[in-house]
């Protein structure tokens, strides 16, 4: 039975769709560089980086666009622990998409190879290292290198989680219980806008 929930903004739906494309494609990148030859990594893991960052400044943007423009209401279905895991898995979502960028971006900074491969955005716009972490002495900044990419693929594996979650539950509201849920974010489904 359909509740024909109120559905997210065009700039919400934009800015999700668009951020979930850049982060499955940064995963295709991060699992597809740990394949090649050491000096074939270059070119993929910067654009990997110029990705992190775009979904860190986007992610900004959505945060900011939720105090603009409040999303509807959760849809009044399921059982009271269900919504609880769904507002749950939203939250760390949003932890994630903060949380693997600035990761990413301290573990660069940390790096000796961030004077000979500094952060670029697609090549056109220098991106600034965290200057506190890029002049460590050597012994200080390999452990901060280390306990940040530790962290960084920490957060990743997290995400391949609650990504798999995320979407199940979304096609379940759609296949299993056909409820419309998943219109509230897919624009060439009916529902009634928010």
């Amino acid at each position: 039975m359909s509740v024909s929930p109120a559905r997210y903004s065009a700039v919400a739906i934009v800015l999700h769709w668009l951020i979930a494309a850049l982060i499955l494609t940064n995963i295709g990148l991060a699992w597809w560089f740990d394949t090649l030859p050491r000096i074939e990594q270059v070119a993929p893991t910067q654009l990997h980086k110029s990705i992190g960052i775009t979904v860190l400044i986007l992610t900004l943007v959505r945060i900011a666009w939720r105090f603009v423009r409040r999303p509807p209401p959760m849809a009044p279905v399921g059982a009271p622990w269900e919504r609880r895991l769904a507002q749950a898995v939203h939250v760390l979502l949003y932890a994630l998409m903060l949380g693997l960028p600035l990761t990413g971006w301290a573990m660069v900074s940390a790096s000796r190879l961030i004077h000979a491969f500094p952060v670029t955005l697609y090549g056109l716009v220098q991106w600034p290292t965290i200057d506190y972490l890029a002049s460590l002495p050597q012994p200080q900044m390999r452990q901060a290198h280390e306990v940040f990419e530790f962290s960084h693929h920490l957060l990743a594996k997290a995400a391949y989680g609650l990504i798999v979650l995320h979407v199940g539950a979304a096609l379940m509201h759609q296949f299993v219980r056909r409820d419309g849920v998943l219109a509230r974010m897919v624009p060439f489904i009916g529902a009634r806008a928010a």
